[in-house]
Formats: structure tokens, C-alpha cells, sequence
């Protein structure tokens, strides 16, 4: 397991006794480097929706127990959010929660001179990922799929 994920494996766990608490769910922890800065994102979410109260309480609770645990070597910044109306699906359990839903899907390389395909999620596996389009069913690769997120209207 590298250190990214032992990180966020082990934050995860600090968190379920939290979010129990505070009536909210975990979305997604991640560990990320951007611009020489090292993150801890995480996401919550619950049926009504997350609220900045939600996101204080959480992020007090967990910092409280990171700085007496403190097992993550890097300097990094403590982010607690929800992960917003057009969130990003990286988990088999994102994907579950979603379908029927609209879904965007961008590739790593163009597939017949596009890049970016919008259907309703229809299934997924280990591998592939089904969206229906206006031109019927379409099934993706897993491998080559850069992003899948919800959609959302203004």
C-alpha cells in the first residue's frame, strides 16, 4: 500500500466515528500534491445536503485526532467540503449511487474524434462503464476513461 493511500485508509477510519456523529457520510478522503502543497481533501455528503456547520464540526473533530495521532510525515492542509453538485465518480460505490443519473465522461484519448461523451449511467464493472446516449447504449473502457462526474444545469 503506498503512503497516499495508508494516509487516506487511515483517515477514513478517524472519520467514521466522526461523521456518525455529526449525521453526515463520507464521500471520499484523498492525499494530493498540487503546486508542491500536499492536501488532505474530505468529502461529505448527506441526503439534504452538506452545510458549513457540517464541514466545521467534522474538520475540528479530525484535526483534533490527526495533530494527537500525527502519522502523516508531510506538512499538509486539512480541507473538509462536499464534493458538489458536478462530483467526480472514482469509487464503485459513486457509481452505484448514481445510476440513472446523467453522467459526463472524458477520455485520455479521443474515441472517433471526441474526447467528451454525456449519457445516463446505465452499468459498470470492473472494466467498462455503460451510458445511454441519444444514439443508444455506449460502453467505455474503464482504462481509458480520464473522469466521470455528474452533470448539472444552472
Amino acid at each position: 500500500m503506498s503512503k497516499r493511500d495508508t494516509y487516506e485508509a487511515r483517515t477514513e477510519e478517524l472519520l467514521i466515528p466522526i461523521c456518525k456523529q455529526a449525521n453526515v457520510n463520507i464521500y471520499d478522503v484523498e492525499y494530493v500534491k498540487e503546486a508542491g502543497q500536499w492536501y488532505l481533501r474530505v468529502y461529505l455528503d448527506k441526503e439534504e445536503g452538506v452545510t458549513i456547520n457540517d464541514c466545521e464540526v467534522v474538520s475540528r473533530a479530525l484535526s483534533e485526532k490527526m495533530d494527537v495521532l500525527d502519522f502523516i510525515d508531510d506538512a499538509y492542509i486539512l480541507e473538509v467540503s462536499s464534493p458538489g453538485l458536478g462530483r467526480t465518480l472514482k469509487k464503485d460505490k459513486h457509481l452505484e449511487q448514481s445510476l440513472g443519473e446523467e453522467v459526463e465522461l472524458k477520455t485520455y484519448k479521443p474515441i472517433e474524434k471526441q474526447k467528451e461523451f454525456v449519457g445516463i449511467l446505465n452499468a459498470f464493472d470492473a472494466d467498462t462503464v455503460t451510458i445511454e446516449t441519444e444514439q443508444g447504449n455506449r460502453t467505455f473502457q474503464r482504462a481509458d476513461l480520464a473522469l466521470i462526474r455528474l452533470t448539472f444545469d444552472f
